[in-house]
């Protein structure tokens, strides 16, 4: 009797090697088997049963990956210590490997996190390069059985958004289907012919020839899907397929052995062939969606273009053009790849590589897209497009997703009952047309699980959501994923930050109280305002219509939610709250306080102006519980219960943490909350958030915690946009309505043996092509109702 491999599951055929009571094929699987024990991650086995991949004994070298122009190809990013790179591990296929891959950290101090995409079959690994070469790395994961493809294409970073396999595999079903039929064609006609008669088996034999190459290599990927699930206790969509392709296969060979009849390899290759076609129309429609999703999601953001006399513009991130020189202010984020003209660099790239460590930059040096600025300005020349940067893998990244359950979850547990009800009615089908008419049964019963595939079902949430994306995007509301649709869908309760995001971020009627500032403190003043992001300092900004020539600030802190400090020309100046100026605040007011050298010079007053239109949102909100969150004091706090007629309630003085807890407390008592700010001060009550919308205006006020980007001009139409999220849900409930409609119907000629298998497989394509014109349709008229312009 032979064993297999206890850690990749082969046959044992040459080397039989016994450690710790368990089998091993090679030295290679004993070692990775050691390797994952010491490290304590034997759950590895636990999830799947011989599902380690078997180390390749003839691994080849890596070496050539050390050298500066292959490494710089290969990696996504390096800097100071950390690298990033993403190879293509084509043997990832199951749990364990994605559990496994996902742990390389604890199994390698060097490495900082791993990050599996399953679809892709990539792996992003960000690792210390000092310690670790990437052609270490690369041969580590070649001795755990993860050797990676590393070609030129990969080094490219190009795509291929259709499996060329998969058109292979139609085109050898569409051969034996159209053969297939040409050969059963006589026997179709039938009559008594001496030929025909004498012929027959030959041509029997021939359909089953051409079957083999279509139910083996053609239908694998259904086979694959099937095990996979089944493996981890999981019945998917593809178990019903596969077991109908078992039955028809079955049959049509009982058949041609015993003489009884023609069999169904026609019908099965014609079955499989419209199967295949489907899928591949299907995979080109997920590409077109991924594609809009990851290429249009940052064109929001605004950043500041500077010309050659200094003078600043903000344009669209979309506009950015190599050579095009942008500033870049505290806190605020590198929205593209460049190289730093002026100002000292204080770079934080946690959000690329997970590591909070900061890096020192000078000019000259060449900066990544996605690092945040810590300190002053700073002045950059852009050195390549908006998307080639990482900035949108970054806020895509796994470790800022929110991890709830919602349509996905429900759309597999349907499909999981949905499953077993098919196979109950195939059996008792089955079962009825046995004491009936033996082949009508096989019939029956591959043609119940042919039509009862729930394709449909599996295409409605994606194709509505995708088209529901795009349309919320032309209107500047860019949504991070189609889950987050189904979260804004389900909210009951809204939190408006006031600064920044219920009023204007520039417009505000300012006045100055104190003693008179001299133009030399002026222009420092002025240069101080300049880095910083937040709205009362862009405001002070333009208000202060003084020369605008620009001097070196040093040492700058801020502190969120009180003001920042600087040297600027041997002075030291502070600007920010009363409390941070030692001052006290005696009137309700909006108000920025400056001093220099420790000495108080004098206080700008702010009077806010609010967005347009804001009484008759807010009327339109009725159906929500509407709150409101400010860092300032309470002194517009009667303007605001004017425009807001039905708050539930106002909070002032709020610093960041006070937001992040005022959210916490209002989901405790069971409400879902959207929390809507700037982005600046609000990062931590926006991913504390059941959904977090970071309204920008004219800044880079990108963060990784929000959900949603929202043009700070479109504010004031939240409720259509909170209307067609709503309205996507709907549209998704009606596709499974058509879907269980086309099944019921299917399933009532199918059981009492009036369709043949080859008409399923026509109707199986039929009910996914409805169901996407309809979305496409419904989803076009819902976005006209709101947006009649971009829709």
């Amino acid at each position: 009797m032979s064993d297999n491999c206890f850690h990749c599951g082969q046959e044992i055929e040459k080397e039989r090697i016994l450690f710790n009571e368990k089998l091993f094929c090679c030295a290679g699987c004993k070692s990775v088997f050691e390797i994952l024990n010491t490290n304590n991650l034997g759950n590895f086995y636990e999830l799947n049963k011989k599902a380690g991949i078997r180390p390749d004994e003839n691994s080849s070298q890596f070496d050539y990956l050390d050298t500066p122009e292959i490494f710089e190809r290969v990696a996504d990013f390096s800097e100071g210590n950390t690298s990033l790179v993403t190879f293509r591990i084509p043997v990832i296929h199951c749990s364990s490997c994605i559990w496994l891959l996902e742990s390389l950290h604890t199994l390698n101090k060097d490495i900082h996190y791993s990050q599996v995409n399953f679809t892709r079959k990539t792996l992003q690994v960000s690792f210390n390069h000092n310690e670790l070469k990437l052609s270490d790395l690369a041969k580590f994961l070649t001795n755990l059985g993860y050797k990676p493809a590393i070609n030129l294409e990969t080094a490219e970073k190009n795509e291929d958004h259709l499996d060329k396999s998969l058109l292979v595999k139609l085109a050898i079903a569409g051969f034996a289907f159209g053969n297939g039929m040409f050969l059963a064609f006589p026997e179709y006609i039938g009559g008594e012919d001496y030929w025909m008669d004498h012929y027959k088996g030959l041509f029997r034999f021939l359909m089953f020839l051409l079957s083999i190459p279509v139910v083996f290599y053609s239908a694998s990927d259904y086979y694959k899907s099937a095990w996979y699930g089944l493996k981890n206790k999981i019945v998917n969509i593809d178990v019903p397929i596969v077991l109908g392709i078992f039955v028809l296969f079955g049959r049509s060979v009982y058949e041609v052995a015993t003489d009884y009849g023609p069999g169904y390899f026609d019908t099965l290759c014609g079955l499989l062939f419209f199967m295949l076609l489907g899928k591949i129309f299907q995979k080109r429609t997920y590409s077109s969606l991924s594609y809009d999703r990851d290429y249009k999601s940052f064109y929001p953001i605004a950043v500041t273009k500077v010309d050659f006399n200094g003078k600043q513009d903000n344009i669209l991130l979309s506009e950015i053009k190599i050579g095009d020189r942008i500033l870049v202010r505290n806190h605020e984020i590198i929205p593209v790849d460049a190289i730093l003209i002026s100002g000292n660099g204080n770079i934080d790239n946690s959000f690329i590589t997970g590591e909070s460590e900061s890096i020192s930059k000078n000019p000259g040096d060449k900066i990544f897209a996605g690092g945040k600025q810590i300190g002053s300005s700073l002045e950059l020349e852009v050195i390549k497009n908006v998307d080639q940067s990482y900035l949108t893998q970054l806020w895509n990244k796994e470790a800022f997703k929110k991890h709830e359950t919602g349509l996905d979850t429900l759309i597999n547990n349907i499909s999981k009952y949905f499953t077993f009800i098919i196979l109950g009615i195939a059996l008792v089908a089955g079962i009825y047309w046995y004491f009936i008419d033996l082949e009508t049964m096989f019939q029956v019963i591959s043609a119940v699980l042919i039509i009862a595939c729930p394709c449909a079902l599996a295409l409605s949430s994606p194709f509505t959501f995708g088209h529901i994306m795009r349309i919320l995007g032309r209107n500047k509301f860019y949504v991070k994923d189609t889950l987050t649709i189904e979260k804004i869908a389900k909210v009951n309760t809204l939190v408006f930050d006031k600064t920044g995001t219920i009023t204007h971020r520039k417009k505000s009627n300012i006045k100055y109280e104190g003693s008179e500032i001299p133009e030399f403190d002026l222009l420092n003043i002025k240069s101080l305002v300049k880095n910083s992001n937040h709205p009362l300092s862009k405001s002070l900004y333009e208000f202060l219509t003084i020369q605008d020539e620009y001097f070196p600030v040093e040492n700058f802190e801020e502190i969120s939610g009180k003001g920042y400090e600087a040297d600027i020309r041997s002075n030291t100046y502070r600007i920010g709250s009363a409390k941070y100026n030692n001052q006290e605040s005696k009137n309700l007011e909006t108000a920025v306080y400056i001093s220099r050298n420790g000495q108080y010079l004098g206080k700008f007053i702010f009077k806010n102006e609010y967005r347009e239109n804001l009484t008759h949102l807010f009327k339109k909100l009725f159906n929500y519980k509407i709150f409101i969150l400010s860092g300032d004091n309470s002194s517009e706090e009667k303007q605001l219960q004017e425009i807001i007629p039905n708050y539930s309630s106002m909070a002032f003085n709020q610093n960041p943490e006070d937001k992040l807890n005022y959210i916490k407390n209002l989901q405790d008592k069971g409400l879902k909350v959207i929390m809507l700010g700037d982005g600046l001060n609000d990062a931590g009550a926006l991913k504390q958030s059941n959904v977090g919308i970071a309204i920008s205006d004219d800044s880079n006020s990108f963060t990784p915690s929000s959900d949603v980007i929202m043009n700070g001009e479109k504010v004031s139409q939240l409720d259509n946009f909170l209307n067609v999220c709503k309205g996507s849900i709907t549209i998704v409930k009606l596709t499974f309505l058509i879907s269980f409609l086309y099944n019921v119907v299917g399933l009532s000629f199918a059981v009492t043996g009036n369709m043949s298998p080859l008409f399923a497989a026509l109707i199986m394509p039929a009910s996914s092509i409805t169901v996407i014109s309809f979305t496409t349709i419904s989803t076009w008229i819902l976005g006209r109702k709101y947006f009649k312009k971009q829709a």
